[in-house]
């Protein structure tokens, strides 16, 4: 589903974590990790990746049941970012069809790169390890003073590949990827394929909301076509 008045993207942006690359096996193992070492059964996986996209909070807060305000929060959340840091890349990969569609765009002539809340220690250790590291810019949770759903880590990332945030499309697996595109004036793109958190995107008022990578390929030569015609 999409907007007959979207404009032509010259740069498309992209969320990493539910977007890009299926991360959600690494997080949740770390999440496991705690509750193994606490005598807990391991959550079900599928009862956890939903909260990927969230980080930390979110997944603590599907494999605990805790609020950033608990007492214990702090703890816990240095704990999991360390079992995390320690198995980055065991399982995460690519979705299906991503390799195909940032070449696609390459050859189409766009430029593509990522801004994920994904703290820099992160996104760098993991982005060449997932062979992304031709994205044009990375933009990490704390590149700027803000993190998504401010617009400013998209405008750093428009700044970056010097092209107008109005002429970028963002696309992101989760409502506050598309809030921050709306924020930026970016295109919006709700990337269904990935964790979606615990709201439909069809309720998050993106200008498309697509099933998978190559969709959204087909959409933006779709839109060089149009415009090539017009």
């Amino acid at each position: 589903m999409h907007k007959s008045y979207m404009i032509t993207p010259k740069a498309v942006l992209f969320d990493l974590d539910g977007t890009l690359a299926d991360t959600a096996p690494d997080l949740a193992a770390a999440v496991n990790t705690m509750r193994i070492k606490r005598g807990l059964e391991a959550a079900p996986y599928l009862s956890l990746r939903p909260f990927a996209s969230a980080g930390a909070r979110g997944l603590l807060g599907a494999g605990f049941g805790l609020a950033p305000d608990a007492q214990e929060y702090e703890e816990m959340r240095v704990e999991f970012l360390h079992n995390y840091e320690s198995a980055i890349a065991e399982h995460s990969k690519l979705f299906a069809g991503v390799k195909q569609l940032l070449d696609g765009l390459g050859e189409l002539g766009i430029t593509w790169g990522i801004v994920t809340n994904k703290a820099a220690r992160f996104t760098d250790q993991l982005v060449p390890l997932i062979q992304l590291e031709h994205a044009a810019c990375v933009i990490s949770g704390d590149t700027t003073p803000y993190a998504k759903p401010h617009p400013e880590p998209l405008y750093e990332a428009a700044r970056r590949v010097n092209i107008d945030p109005k002429q970028c499309w963002y696309v992101g697996d989760d409502l506050r990827d598309i809030q921050a595109a709306q924020a930026a004036g970016m295109t919006s793109i709700a990337a269904a394929w990935g964790y979606c958190g615990a709201t439909e995107p069809t309720h998050w008022k993106a200008d498309a909301i697509l099933d998978s990578p190559l969709e959204l390929l087909e959409l933006v030569r779709a839109k060089l076509l149009q415009t090539h015609a017009a």
